[in-house]
């Protein structure tokens, strides 16, 4: 859960422990700025030249919300409109075309969008009265819409003015209700819907009978997801060949499976064939494939089932490129490791890191976003 997803209008400062009672909150205005592979300007910078550490886009102070996909990019403002920028060859833009643009584009003129995320090509979003919306590539029925014909601009997925979450994967899609069940659609060949099956879906499905489930992590550049429960218990599905389920073997899950029998996860985020997640305790865990030390562990071994980071206890956010992740403390500090071929790790140079290293000296980063070889992030 974000720091803005527990304080919905407002960033609290990091430093504090976002699990005690809050008793007042400040609102900041935070800056945006992004760095890594930028051949289809998803940096949002005007032009596609590739930047090995964090470059401010624009000079506005009001981003909300933020989320990247393959090559795109998009980011909700304070005052409720979308902007997307990036590859948009498929319209995964929602601007009504296939031009691809380096800054970014207002999303229709609508206020009201509250939550966005970025799948392979394809973009979902959630408006405040609780609407779920999709646009984009649409080969595997990934956007909802009982079909599998790409749209440019935004088509509301039913009827229906409950939806709480949502979240992009590589082909496929997934949304929590408010009464807390979670739903699938889309690209199903390793079992990712988590419907006991693998046959494609192009409307959404139920995933069991729960009501219990909270918070979800996929991405781009993933075949499996790693959702949580709201007793603090963490289950996997999907593509499963480098143990990046956490289950101690590497067996595909065409449903939920319990990730070991605590109940202490909080959140998790999914890189290519890899996982992190974060405990109630702020410690940081890691497993799966590990050809760029993508894990943190310093080392470049495959685990199926969790290593804990290092010995840290002040992690709050964690995301999932390609090949890397990149994290921030509650000290507000942000920090990144793996793959960097592309200088998607902020560090200046394009040198991979097989533990977590320190982006700058800056103390006010609030949240981070990555897609496969770039990174989104928020600094008030």
């Amino acid at each position: 859960m974000s720091i803005r997803q527990m304080f919905p209008g407002s960033i609290v400062k990091p430093g504090f422990n976002p699990l005690a009672t809050q008793t007042t909150t400040t609102t900041y205005y935070p800056y945006l700025y992004t760095w890594g592979n930028n051949i289809r300007g998803q940096l949002g910078l005007n032009n596609t030249t590739y930047y090995s550490s964090p470059n401010q886009v624009g000079s506005l102070t009001d981003w909300l919300s933020i989320s990247a996909g393959y090559a795109t990019t998009s980011a909700i403002k304070t005052d409720g409109t979308l902007w997307a920028w990036g590859y948009n060859a498929n319209g995964q833009l929602g601007l009504g075309n296939t031009t691809s643009y380096s800054s970014p584009k207002q999303v229709g003129s609508l206020t009201t969008w509250s939550k966005v995320s970025n799948g392979y090509q394809f973009i979902l979003a959630i408006r405040s009265d609780g609407t779920l919306w999709s646009w984009g590539f649409n080969a595997q029925g990934q956007l909802g819409l009982g079909n599998t014909t790409a749209y440019s601009s935004p088509k509301q997925i039913g009827s229906g003015t409950t939806w709480a979450n949502v979240a992009g994967s590589q082909n496929c899609s997934y949304a929590i209700k408010t009464d807390g069940t979670l739903w699938a659609w889309g690209y199903n060949a390793f079992g990712n819907l988590g419907l006991g099956n693998t046959t494609y879906y192009s409307s959404p499905k139920q995933v069991g009978a729960l009501t219990t489930w909270s918070n979800m992590a996929s991405g781009s550049s993933a075949n499996h997801i790693l959702v949580t429960q709201t007793n603090g218990t963490l289950w996997a599905w999907g593509f499963n060949a480098y143990g990046q389920l956490g289950i101690n073997n590497v067996t595909y899950k065409s449903s939920p499976t319990q990730v070991g029998a605590l109940t202490t996860w909080s959140s998790a985020a999914c890189a290519s064939s890899a996982t992190c997640a974060i405990k109630t305790d702020g410690t940081l865990w890691a497993w799966g494939a590990n050809s760029y030390g993508q894990l943190g562990l310093n080392n470049t071994t495959y685990y199926s089932s969790p290593k804990q980071v290092g010995g840290l206890t002040n992690w709050l956010k964690v995301a999932g490129g390609s090949y890397f992740f990149s994290a921030v403390q509650t000290s507000g500090t942000i920090w990144s490791w793996g793959r960097n071929n592309n200088g998607q790790l902020g560090q200046g140079n394009t040198s991979s890191s097989s533990s977590p290293k320190q982006i700058g000296s800056g103390t006010t980063w609030i949240n981070v976003a990555t897609s496969r070889a770039s990174t989104i992030a928020l600094l008030y």
